[in-house]
């Protein structure tokens, strides 16, 4: 099965927000749960054009 190519992705300013929840120690299981799915939606360096 072939997945489609998400269009949306997470901008660097959300994902950097969503790293910070992930390294706190303080943070709830969803909130680390909701960052990591964002986190999966910013490109990949391997799919940047150069």
């Amino acid at each position: 099965m072939i997945m489609p190519k998400n269009p949306r992705q997470t901008s660097k300013a959300a994902a950097s927000a969503a790293a910070k929840v992930l390294a706190s120690s303080k943070s709830s299981k969803a909130a680390k749960s909701a960052a990591a799915s964002a986190l999966s939606q910013t490109p990949s360096s391997k799919s940047k054009k150069k």
